[in-house]
């Protein structure tokens, strides 16, 4: 509709991990954009629409292993809470919790391993951002 930018917070984060809130963030504002051609606003007060986020939990554990009893992948879980609110409004157009699952390979390189992890953090956030998207559509 008319509405042009969005505002989206730094995520409050009840997870272990530090970087997923930074992750999350980056990956509303590019698929709001990519997919919606929002634009972010420059503070939570000039934007047309406005986030509140948190992410509940942040997990990983193994999914699969090799003859040796090693894992071979990986499972990492995401599951935040979300609300949108449209400016001049007290009601929000969509709230509910929203969960991303994407597997990766273990790797005995801990460097490797970490990047795998990184891959995976941002290939969920972005399966998040689209479910929000199309959760907040099919409200209409």
């Amino acid at each position: 509709g008319t509405d042009q930018n969005i505002w989206v917070p730094f995520f409050s984060n009840e997870s272990i991990s530090t970087t997923a809130q930074t992750v999350l963030r980056r990956a509303f504002y590019d698929e709001l954009h990519a997919l919606r051609g929002l634009n972010p606003a420059e503070s939570e007060g000039s934007a047309d629409l406005a986030m509140k986020a948190r992410i509940i939990s942040y997990s990983i554990k193994a999914v699969s292993y090799n003859v040796l009893d090693q894992a071979r992948e990986f499972s990492l879980s995401l599951n935040v809470e979300l609300e949108i609110t449209k400016k001049g409004q007290a009601l929000p157009l969509w709230k509910g919790q929203i969960q991303g699952l994407k597997q990766y390979p273990a790797n005995s390189n801990l460097a490797l391993q970490h990047n795998a992890e990184e891959q995976a953090l941002d290939a969920a956030a972005r399966i998040i951002a689209h479910k929000f998207i199309s959760a907040l559509e099919e409200s209409y």
